[in-house]
């Protein structure tokens, strides 16, 4: 199967766009050279540029479908008892010619074309079908009256009727440049532009072919193309977009990234982007890879983003994706660029720093986005297909000529011009390979002194006499035709005024001057007034190129990267009479300098540290994922955590979730030493966990895992504690000056206090504390600084912690040895039975339609029913049915009721004549997790909680070691007896 065809856009430095096929050899000009451009930004079905005039073009490609957009508008009458229906209407009625809505009024002659490049298909005529079938002749639908539901039908109750009017536009400007139309008012045109970049197709498809066109003006300001789509390629209206400075150039992906550059040489990131707001929201600020040199250049793939900095190094950015449009790090990456770009599938070319040529960067695939190495290409224009040479040719067999050699064929030249007497040669360059590339005046210099180089085989010992020959047959015919054609041999050139560094580092050098020293008759000089800067043996010099458009695949092979036959036969000749003893020298000396080379690479890497190994481990597993855009649901994902550990034992891990997008595998990752805090998600319906980090925590949006099992959530979160612990160097049991806390539901969360928590100059943020989780279950935790800690449970016992750790889910190697017993606690469940009087029945459960539920919480916002109330996790379990609680707040009567005058109000234990609402608490235990504990005695070390008492409100940490030491050396039972006896 063949593969599709895409195109390459490029701009050369004369202004001239051209294209180059993914299947084809040659540089295709565009068909409308009239006009010269500074920037292209291309995508499949189209390309965005801007002119010299800094005026916004777009170029539709043509296609089997016609572009067409439909205009309407509806006629409205209103039937009158004396002469039916006419097109009076009441003043509250909607216009006579009108949108859909009625609510803008639309006439037949209001309606004019948006722009030059539509036209009229036809005129206004009725459209007489509605919903696809057809009307009475005439179209008309009726209606009782404005708006209702029409009907193709008249009735005897039809007051009102309508019908649609058609006509259709046409897009007639397709493979051409047409200029974009501004309709702004006047004080609100957008400045001339200067960048521009096209993409987003991806994001939606409503409406069919919607693009995200962006613009920078020359002031720095960022636009935004309204209503780019299919039918309407040209857009409506330009949105000015507020950024945080001056932007220089800007890069659209074909997903939601877009990156931008500020003049201060800082990129700037668009947040926000989906198909409900295109525009995004907000811009995040990322630093330049190098302090001294600022970005000059960025440009954004499907999730790569590669920039260039002002000193041409080339970088890529890490990490990037829908989830982190920022990325993570910098890569330099080899090679200096004018500027790059990134195509469809990642692919990127650049325009090289010194020689101006495009560079296709090689080895870019999903597994290494980076690619490997940057490759020319070297295809020829396609005016250059009558030229009998090639200009890649000829310079690929110069390339191998040694100093020495150009030295001779460059002295043998300036010989040559001294003889001449139409031009003097002030100074010309003795190394061709030392001429950096120039613009319009410098191409034909070059060109001609390539040229000049041909000419003449310095290895050829009887060069003199035959150079001599030739160089005055060449002249002779050359002067006949100057004769000819142009009696003014000064004005043979005509510069096109360019303005480039390069051109203003060399003389400029008429024809005359070289045309004495060729020796390629075929491949002679323009005539006069040829509109070709170039030379046919030259390769263009580019200023932008696009590649938003172009698909390469990665398995068929590219045309871009061979020289093309069809040589000269002086040509052929010229590597006809190199000996092989001459290319045997021309091998060793180029040998040496590859070996220098290599010696020169190494000594620049000497400084880098040798490459450690390191031993990876891997667990990966199923579970399922809250996505965290809308529609907000449990996905599928592959989860994989990944743990490093170096040579100095320090160890460090990832997690990598991979879900599907669209089709598309994607991921995201947590370092889990940005890990704040891992908990538990008491849930009905999952074995839920989440993932907490700063960042996170600020958009109170963690990422939140949930396990098929229960037993496979605890060996996640087991496994994961473990892990961020060691990520941190925390083991063994908490510090004395650890900080201890308790959960709404009742698990208990410990942080190790860092030197920074109460630096006065560098406070640490709560939400960067670590916090994990230690065995137990309690409603009230106190503690000092001497390690005692107290806690209650819910049930009203006192424990003292003793300083073990682990427990529960916790087991292995993040848990203590031995001495691990049972912790249990008991919890009570309330909710509330609410009951309206009502005359005629009394109190019932049929409330008012304002009331709340007749079986809710406390709060009355949510409704508990006895069946629909569950324990709070699978480690609960009921011990009691459900019984009314006559312990409440306020008092009960002999049935447990409360009564008020109404929802929420202060509740009393009897009825008087203002009540008409009551309520009654119901309540039910579970006994609560089973958590461990060390044996009954108390070693000088204490270890995890133990039971030390019953019925305690409050608990006071602050007895010292000692008094502990010498009043609680007793067991556990004489302990909660003296506890009783005291209470």
């Amino acid at each position: 199967m063949a593969m599709p065809s895409s195109l390459l856009w490029a701009v050369d430095i004369f202004g001239r766009v051209y294209t180059l096929s993914t299947v084809g050899q040659y540089w295709e000009l565009c068909k409308d050279t009239q006009l010269e451009f500074k920037r292209v930004s291309a995508v499949k079905q189209c390309c965005w540029g801007i002119a010299c005039d800094h005026q916004v073009y777009t170029y539709v490609f043509s296609g089997d479908v016609p572009i067409r957009y439909q205009e309407e508008t509806y006629e409205n009458q209103r039937w009158n008892p004396v002469g039916g229906f006419c097109e009076k209407l009441l003043p509250s009625d909607r216009w006579q010619w009108s949108d859909v809505s009625g609510l803008k009024h639309q006439q037949l002659d209001s309606f004019t074309l948006p722009s030059p490049h539509w036209e009229w298909e036809s005129d206004w005529y009725v459209d007489e079908n509605i919903g696809g079938e057809p009307t009475e002749k005439g179209g008309w639908t009726y209606a009782i009256d404005f708006p209702s539901t029409y009907t193709k039908d008249k009735k005897w109750n039809s007051c009102v009727r309508r019908r649609r009017w058609i006509r259709y536009r046409r897009y007639k400007s397709r493979d051409v440049w047409a200029k974009i139309v501004s309709h702004d008012e006047p004080d609100q045109l957008p400045d001339p532009f200067n960048d521009i970049s096209v993409g987003g197709w991806e994001i939606t498809d409503e409406p069919l072919g919607r693009l995200s066109v962006w613009a920078v003006s020359l002031q720095g300001r960022v636009w935004y193309r309204e209503n780019v789509c299919h039918h309407n390629p040209e857009g409506s209206m330009w949105s000015l977009i507020t950024t945080p400075g001056e932007v220089v150039q800007i890069s659209c992906g074909p997903y939601d990234l877009l990156w931008a550059t500020l003049w201060e040489g800082q990129a700037i990131v668009r947040e926000g982007i989906d198909r409900n707001n295109p525009q995004g929201i907000s811009w995040s600020i990322v630093e330049s890879p190098s302090s001294e040199n600022g970005i000059m250049h960025v440009s954004v793939g499907v999730d790569v983003v590669w920039c260039v900095t002002k000193d041409r190094k080339v970088w890529f950015r890490r990490g990037v994706n829908s989830h982190n449009p920022c990325g993570t790090s910098w890569i330099e990456m080899v090679g200096e660029m004018m500027m790059v770009t990134v195509g469809l599938n990642n692919q990127v070319w650049g325009i090289g720093c010194d020689d101006r040529a495009i560079y296709f960067r090689q080895g870019v695939t999903p597994s290494e986005l980076s690619g490997k190495t940057w490759k020319a290409i070297v295809s020829g224009r396609e005016s250059d297909r009558s030229q009998t040479g090639s200009s890649t040719s000829l310079l690929s067999a110069g390339c191998f000529f040694t100093d020495d050699i150009q030295n001779q064929t460059n002295a043998i030249i300036q010989g040559d011009a001294d003889t001449s007497s139409d031009t003097e040669l002030p100074s010309v360059p003795m190394n061709l390979a030392n001429t950096p590339p120039m613009g319009a005046a410098g191409t034909g210099n070059q060109a001609a002194e390539i040229r000049a180089n041909l000419t003449v085989d310095p290895l050829d010992s009887d060069q003199g006499e035959a150079t001599v020959a030739s160089t005055n047959n060449e002249k002779a015919n050359l002067e006949m035709h100057k004769s000819s054609t142009n009696p003014n041999p000064s004005a043979e050139l005509q510069w096109t005024n360019i303005d480039l560094k390069e051109a203003q580092k060399h003389p400029v050098l008429s024809v005359s001057t070289f045309a004495e020293t060729s020796s390629l008759s075929s491949l002679g000089m323009f005539s006069v007034g040829a509109e070709e800067q170039y030379g046919a043996d030259e390769h263009p010099l580019w200023a932008w190129v696009s590649g938003g458009g172009c698909l390469v695949d990665l398995h068929s092979p590219l045309k871009w990267f061979t020289v093309q036959s069809g040589l000269s036969s002086s040509v052929q000749s010229l590597s006809l009479s190199i000996t092989p003893a001459q290319t045997a020298a021309w091998r060793k000396q180029i040998f040496q300098q590859l070996s220098e080379r290599t010696k020169r690479e190494l000594e620049n890497f000497r400084h880098y540290e040798q490459a450690i190994e390191q031993s990876v481990w891997v667990k990966t597993g199923t579970l399922q994922w809250w996505r965290n855009w809308k529609p907000h649901k449990w996905m599928d994902v592959r989860v994989a955590l990944e743990q490093f550990t170096g040579s100095d034992g320090m160890r460090d891990s990832i997690l990598f979730i991979y879900y599907m997008y669209h089709e598309e595998k994607k991921y995201i990752h947590v370092f889990l030493n940005e890990v704040t805090i891992i908990v538990e998600v008491l849930n009905e319906a999952k074995h839920s966990f989440a993932l907490y980090t700063p960042e996170r925590t600020k958009q109170r949006w963690p990422i939140r895992l949930a396990a098929a099992t229960e037993q496979e959530m605890h060996d996640w979160l087991s496994l994961l504690n473990m892990s961020c612990c060691e990520s941190r160097r925390i083991q063994g049991p908490p510090s004395h000056h650890a900080i201890w806390s308790v959960t709404c539901k009742g698990d208990i969360f410990v942080s190790e206090p860092s030197p920074e928590l109460e630096d006065g100059q560098h406070l640490m943020p709560c939400d960067q504390m670590f916090w994990r989780q230690v065995g137990g279950h309690l409603r009230l935790i106190e503690c000092n600084n001497r390690g005692i800690v107290w806690g209650i449970g819910y049930d009203h016992t006192a424990w003292v912690y003793t300083g073990g750790y682990g427990g529960g889910f916790i087991q292995g190697l993040a848990s203590s040895a031995d001495n691990i017993y049972t912790q249990s606690d008991v919890k009570c469940v309330y909710i509330y039975e609410n009951q309206r009087w009502n005359p005629v029945t009394g109190y019932s459960s049929r409330g008012l339609p304002t009331d709340r539920y007749m079986w809710s919480d406390a709060s009355g916002l949510q409704e508990c029913t006895k069946i629909n109330t569950k324990p709070p996790s699978p480690q609960w379990s009921w011990v009691s049915d459900w019984y009314i609680d006559f312990n409440t707040s306020g008092g009960t009567d002999r049935e447990g009721w409360q009564y008020a005058a109404d929802f929420p109000a202060s509740y009393h234990g009897h009825k008087t004549m203002k009540d008409f609402v009551r309520r009654r608490r119901w309540a039910r235990e579970h006994p609560g997790f089973m958590w461990e504990q060390i044996s009954p005695s108390f070693p000088s070390q204490l270890e995890h909680f133990t039971k030390c008492g019953l019925l305690l409100e409050m608990v006071l940490p602050s007895i010292g070691v000692q008094c502990l030491q010498r009043n609680l050396q007793v067991t556990v039972g004489t302990i909660f007896l003296h506890l009783k006896n005291k209470s």
